[in-house]
């Protein structure tokens, strides 16, 4: 009797991810994540704090304003502190050493650079998975099931337009309540096929909430190709 009940909750969740398109899926995991379409005028600030193995951890406390187009980054790691602003396309960068904080360090386009990569970064990946829905994603109409650390899930593929970029993405949803609890993404390889042994995984947890967003408070990253462990950011605010 107990293997037929198995059965029948497999089955069941087979014809559920046969039944939703990838559409449908992001359109659900959204109304988890931002229930009240908050995402599209999101101007808050929270604190984000990296741990990674044989390094200080690193502070960050970040602004993000969208209606504003503004992008605020204030990073601390050891004596270091770097401020990142991007506003309507113009970005300022201001390092200073607190040993010395008379002084200022100076700053080269790498870090312009680097303070769009942050914005990038910052907004995307808090803004999962709202973000999905921005122009140049492609989403892949079939849904997947399948099996990660013992746990079963309902998985999207993505990918994007070239001018926006070629790694392929897959995140995996909770079967019943639609909550993100993985992404992953791989590279491509010189011939334009996915490279298995690229990329990296990585496991949510916990809940922070921001503007009635439901963001992802832990987040641990691992290799692909090995399962080692790279770090963790947490939400400390």
């Amino acid at each position: 009797m107990r293997f037929f009940f198995v059965l029948l909750f497999l089955n069941a969740f087979i014809l559920q991810a046969q039944e939703l398109s990838g559409q449908q899926l992001l359109d659900k995991a959204i109304q988890h994540h931002d229930p009240d379409g908050n995402w599209q005028t999101f101007q808050d600030y929270f604190q984000v704090t990296m741990t990674t193995p044989r390094n200080s951890d690193r502070v960050s406390n970040i602004e993000i304003n969208l209606p504003a187009q503004r992008f605020a980054l204030v990073a601390n790691r050891d004596s270091i502190t770097t401020s990142y602003v991007v506003e309507k396309g113009e970005v300022t960068v201001l390092k200073i050493n607190e040993k010395k904080p008379i002084s200022q360090l100076e700053t080269t386009i790498k870090d312009e650079e680097r303070a769009v990569f942050m914005k990038d970064y910052y907004t995307y990946l808090y803004g999962l998975p709202m973000k999905l829905e921005d122009p140049g994603t492609i989403i892949t109409d079939k849904v997947e099931r399948k099996t990660f650390n013992g746990k079963e899930y309902l998985v999207l593929e993505v990918m994007y337009d070239e001018n926006v970029g070629s790694d392929v993405w897959y995140f995996y949803f909770d079967p019943t309540t639609y909550k993100m609890e993985i992404y992953q993404f791989f590279k491509r390889d010189q011939k334009g096929d996915i490279d298995r042994t690229s990329g990296e995984y990585i496991l949510l947890s916990k809940n922070h909430e921001v503007n009635n967003i439901n963001m992802p408070k832990v987040r641990n990253w691992y290799y692909n190709k090995d399962d080692k462990f790279l770090g963790t950011d947490v939400i400390t605010n």
